[in-house]
């Protein structure tokens, strides 16, 4: 697979997995943080502002991956 269709199909992935996890990030806070006060939701909210970039740094390594020869 060529360096560019790998791009092509990172963006796809990229955009919606982060609409997916945007979507369970606000359910999960909706349900279970909200109400709790500071002392809980300001922890939560650091961890789901940063928990998602593992899978996209993961993801984009792929994408910038060179052609084989």
């Amino acid at each position: 697979m060529t360096q560019r269709a790998r791009k092509l199909i990172g963006t796809f992935g990229t955009v919606a997995f982060l609409i997916a996890y945007a979507l369970l990030a606000m359910a999960v806070g909706a349900e279970l943080v909200i109400g709790r006060g500071p002392a809980f939701e300001l922890p939560f909210y650091v961890f789901a502002g940063i928990a998602w970039l593992p899978a996209v740094m993961g993801l984009i390594r792929w994408m910038s991956r060179p052609d084989s020869a």
